[in-house]
C-alpha cells in the first residue's frame, strides 16, 4: 500500500515536470544561433578531407627490397666478386626504380591519383 502511494507522489512530480513550459529569452536564442552558424561557417571554410600522397611508396618498397638483396648477397655469397656483382646488380635495380618512379610520376602526372583521402570528424559536407 505504501509502495503504490510513493508511485503516486512520483508521477505527480514527473506531470508536473513535464506540464513546464520554460522557454528561453530571445535575446539568449539568437546569441546562440549566432554562435552556431558562426561555428557552422568555420566548419565549412576547413576542407571536409585530409590527402596523403602515396606515390613515393612503391619507389620506397622497391630500395627498400633491393637494399636488402644487397646486403644478403654481400653475407650470404662466399665468393667475393660474385657477392659484389649480384650487390652491384641489385643497387642498379633500386636506383633504376627510383629513376622510374620519378620519371612516371612527372610525365603521367599521377601524383593526385595516388593517394588517400580521409574524411575529418564532423566536417560538414
Amino acid at each position: 500500500m505504501r509502495d503504490n502511494h510513493s508511485n503516486m507522489d512520483m508521477e505527480e512530480v514527473i506531470r508536473a515536470s513535464m506540464k513546464m513550459t520554460d522557454i528561453p529569452a530571445p535575446e539568449l536564442n539568437k546569441e546562440l544561433k549566432a554562435a552556431l552558424y558562426q561555428q557552422e561557417a568555420v566548419l565549412r571554410k576547413q576542407p571536409a578531407t585530409h590527402r596523403v600522397s602515396l606515390w613515393y611508396l612503391p619507389m620506397v618498397l622497391n630500395l627498400i627490397t633491393f637494399s636488402l638483396l644487397a646486403l644478403f648477397a654481400l653475407i650470404m655469397i662466399e665468393n667475393i666478386y660474385l657477392s659484389y656483382l649480384a650487390a652491384g646488380i641489385c643497387f642498379y635495380v633500386g636506383t633504376a626504380g627510383i629513376l622510374l618512379t620519378i620519371a612516371g610520376v612527372k610525365r603521367a602526372n599521377i601524383k593526385e591519383d595516388i593517394a588517400i583521402r580521409i574524411e575529418k570528424r564532423g566536417a560538414l559536407v
